[in-house]
């Protein structure tokens, strides 16, 4: 608790910024059948509206990342919630695609410049002792704006589509004021300089991109690259895929959504540790990417609610599961450059998640079931991926 109240409670605040950002990002979910009936749009343009946000936050985050190293966190936080509240207001008020873009490209930009300053703010106020809690307490911040995000949105959209838009704005200018005033900057004026000269001899990530690919943990990437794009395919969907078969409202799709969520992230910090332990990272991850893909598969022919639910939570569990066991993999091979490989992995997952919603949306006008079919044969693919590969060790290619 100590951690949490130190500096005027700057852990406190930043959690606050976070959560609010990952529940704006989930909010547009159970929302988006309605906006694509009321404005007339197609799957191919939800997915690119997805795809915007992720390729906008990767293309800018090592900008951003440096921009808070010479323009300060405190600055740099400040600024992406300003452009965070904009941008839900936007997407709230619009009634043009176009616009909606500009809605989730400006959310792109507020989270590209929240996310590494408030990592390295913590990084900034905590020991090493401490660093472990402090980032656990900003990723459980992380993961609980993803569970409820979908569900704050499907329930306030009882009330109109528009208003949950509405609502995370007001709760972004109220987090920007509270930071503005209370929150301490971490990084004095006279660090920043030093900061800007040390970072300006970093790789670009284009440059670590091109060098993955003649790497011996190549295939783990890849591995990350295809599981991304599977499951961004089931994801961006299935608000789309559940409203158009089923008839779902927002409110029955926030409540599937967050109970999956939720019984995964039970799963994660209770028997989570002792599967791996028990089986290890690969059988674990292959027997996820089995169950996802069948699963995701049998999506498609069952059609009573409780029997959606009850598919929607397995696929979910099993993601719930694979994320983090491809993260300890992951580590486990980056040995000591735990840093650089992590870049990596958030840059493929990244890739990911950009080109899985364009796929999702194009084939989801072709065919309402091809996204799943799809996405299940992505998935088994990645099962065979991963069958084959074996755990590689880090070249030198940081250098």
């Amino acid at each position: 608790m100590s951690l949490l109240l130190r500096n005027r409670g700057a852990i406190l605040i930043l959690i606050l910024n976070i959560f609010l950002v990952f529940t704006g990002i989930g909010l547009v979910v159970p929302i988006m059948p309605n906006y694509m009936s009321e404005l007339h749009i197609n799957g191919s343009v939800v997915g690119l509206l997805f795809a915007a946000f992720s390729l906008t936050q990767l293309l800018l985050s090592p900008w951003a990342g440096r921009l808070s190293d010479s323009f300060g966190r405190k600055n740099n936080i400040v600024l992406g919630m300003i452009i965070f509240a904009l941008s839900e207001w936007l997407f709230g008020f619009v009634s043009t695609p176009y616009l909606l873009f500009a809605s989730r490209m400006l959310g792109g930009i507020g989270a590209a410049l929240i996310m590494p300053s408030i990592m390295a703010y913590t990084a900034d106020v905590t020991t090493n002792e401490e660093r472990a809690r402090g980032m656990g307490y900003i990723n459980a911040a992380i993961t609980t704006g993803f569970i409820f995000g979908p569900g704050i949105g499907g329930f306030i959209a009882e009330y109109g589509i528009r208003v949950p838009f509405y609502a995370a704005a007001a709760a972004g200018v109220v987090a920007t004021v509270i930071t503005l005033f209370l929150l301490p900057e971490s990084l004095p004026a006279n660090q920043r300089t030093t900061s800007k000269s040390v970072q300006a001899e970093k790789q670009s990530l284009w440059r670590q991109l091109i060098q993955s690919f003649r790497a011996s943990y190549f295939m783990s990437l890849l591995i990350v690259f295809v599981l991304s794009f599977g499951l961004a395919n089931y994801e961006t969907i299935f608000g789309l895929f559940v409203n158009h078969k089923y008839g779902f409202t927002p409110k029955d799709i926030a409540f599937i959504i967050t109970f999956g969520s939720i019984a995964g992230a039970v799963v994660q910090v209770t028997i989570f540790g002792w599967l791996l332990n028990r089986f290890g990272e690969k059988k674990v991850i292959s027997l996820c990417l089995v169950i996802a893909a069948l699963f995701v598969l049998l999506t498609l022919f069952v059609s009573s609610y409780w029997m959606i639910l009850a598919v929607t939570f397995i696929v979910f569990l099993s993601i719930d599961i694979l994320r983090p066991a491809i993260g300890t993999q992951m580590s486990k091979i980056a040995q000591e450059q735990q840093g650089y490989i992590a870049g990596l992995n958030s840059a493929y997952t990244s890739l990911g998640n950009i080109a899985g919603p364009i796929a999702a949306g194009f084939l989801f006008d072709i065919n309402i079931n091809y996204p799943y079919v799809s996405a299940a044969l992505v998935l088994f693919l990645c099962f065979v991926l991963s069958m084959r590969s074996k755990r590689g060790t880090v070249a030198s290619t940081a250098d």
